[in-house]
């Protein structure tokens, strides 16, 4: 099921108030890995990114 204009507008009205894009580049042998790694976790290379940095900045800083 599609969304409609009013379900889009919101969730680029979400976003553009709540999120902050990093731009990450990364070599693609490395992006393989890390996408491999992801896929281990069954998890999204976004959200094993994003996890990974939740826990160096646990271990960094708690």
């Amino acid at each position: 099921m599609s969304l409609t204009e009013s379900q889009k507008q919101a969730r680029y009205n979400y976003a553009k108030k709540a999120l902050k894009r990093i731009p990450l580049d990364v070599q693609k042998e490395k992006y393989e890995e890390i996408k491999t790694a992801a896929d281990s976790a069954g998890e999204t290379v976004n959200g094993y990114i994003k996890k990974a940095i939740e826990e160096r900045m646990k271990r960094d800083y708690a």
